[in-house]
């Protein structure tokens, strides 16, 4: 018999979650456990695992996020007419929300199954019968409605597309979102130099450059005790990108870095730039399997340009990477033009979403079409 289970607490969960899950740290309990910790608060975390007879045959991660308006946008620099513009459209989408999928990371982290004891339909429908479960007891237990559902991104060959009666029979419409930005680490790239050398003149005159304007900045490796005494200007470099965001649905709590450090241990990696013994900026990696991901990042506005760190910070990603023998670096989505002119490829992604309402859930692609603009860029070809 297939059923499934509901857990709030990764102390219940069974013994063989991580057996099951163990090529995707996303997925796995010292990954969740950080975030327990250090979730944003509006995001609470439930864990569904699938059941055939007593075998644990498939796991999805179900993130409830509330959406308030400021939370959602905070670029503060828009003009007074765009932002009355995404007030509005925002508050159609307020209240709460039901992710399959983790909002926290760009990519499928959100489900897994063993295709050899269950087919990806028995699969979903079991996902799906312990969402309207959650919603039944998000109602009971804190009087709130579930106003949208979400399957989270899922590139554009994954075979989840092929479950389109399922979709259609729950009424989820596919939404195209942002690409995922991707760069595979060739297998002659047995040194950074390799990849230097494959870059055509002119990127490779723009490295230069952008090393020369970081010349003067010390770059360290951060261990726990250093990410714990750094704390509070980790988070204040991060909000500064963060609030510069044209959508957000979170703001990470202080101490976020921490706890992923000291739950990840050398699996999470966390690299400070300095001048003259000021922190200006930071970048953090998460090890993945044989998939180099990068995660948060922060800078100080008064040294991002003339010290060109942005961009230092991706070469020193893609060096990490190559250096140690990463297939891929996930760049993940947001500012594409400069991730593309370091090697990044766009990869198309797609969500799948829902909403209660009956004429929101009609209108809800060109609403989520708003919310998530297509951006205008021009993909870059570095190399030769």
């Amino acid at each position: 018999m297939i059923y499934f289970r509901i857990f709030d607490n990764l102390n219940d969960l069974p013994s063989e979650w991580n057996g099951l899950v163990n090529h995707d740290i996303f997925l796995q309990s010292s990954y969740l456990k950080a975030l327990e910790l250090s979730s944003p608060k509006n995001i609470s975390w439930f864990y569904l695992g699938i059941f055939n007879d007593e075998s644990l045959v498939g796991v999805a991660i179900v993130q409830r996020v509330e959406l308030y308006l400021e939370d959602i946008f905070r670029n503060y620099k828009d003009s007074c007419f765009r932002q009355k513009v995404k007030h509005f459209v925002s508050k159609f989408l307020k209240g709460n929300m039901l992710v399959v999928g983790n909002l926290m990371h760009t990519g499928q982290h959100g489900i897994f199954f063993n295709p050899e004891v269950i087919t990806q339909s028995e699969f979903l429908e079991q996902v799906y019968l312990g969402l309207k479960e959650l919603k039944n007891l998000i109602r009971e237990k804190y009087n709130k409605r579930i106003r949208i559902v979400m399957f989270k991104d899922y590139f554009v060959d994954d075979n989840i597309h092929s479950e389109t009666q399922f979709f259609a029979a729950h009424e989820l419409h596919m939404v195209s979102v942002q690409p995922n930005m991707i760069m595979d680490v060739r297998p002659d790239w047995d040194h950074f130099n390799s990849y230097l050398l494959d870059l055509n003149t002119k990127y490779r005159q723009r490295f230069k450059a952008a090393r020369k304007k970081a010349a003067s900045i010390l770059k360290v490796e951060l261990d726990l005790n250093k990410v714990e005494a750094s704390s509070e200007r980790l988070y204040e470099l991060y909000k500064t990108v963060s609030d510069n965001a044209k959508i957000n649905t979170f703001i990470l709590p202080k101490g976020h870095f921490t706890a992923l450090k000291r739950c990840l241990n050398e699996r999470f990696k966390v690299f400070g730039y300095y001048l003259d013994g000021e922190l200006i900026g930071f970048y953090t990696l998460i090890l993945n399997d044989d998939v180099l991901e990068t995660y948060f990042l922060g800078y100080d506005e008064t040294y991002q340009y003339q010290n060109q760190l942005y961009l230092n910070m991706l070469y020193d990603m893609a060096d990490f990477a190559i250096e140690h023998k990463f297939s891929s670096i996930v760049y993940a989505r947001t500012a594409m033009e400069i991730k593309s002119s370091v090697g990044a490829k766009p990869k198309k992604m797609n969500v799948y979403l829902k909403h209660t309402n009956a004429f929101m859930n009609y209108s809800l692609q060109k609403i989520f079409k708003l919310m998530n603009p297509t951006q205008d860029w021009e993909e870059r070809h570095p190399f030769k």
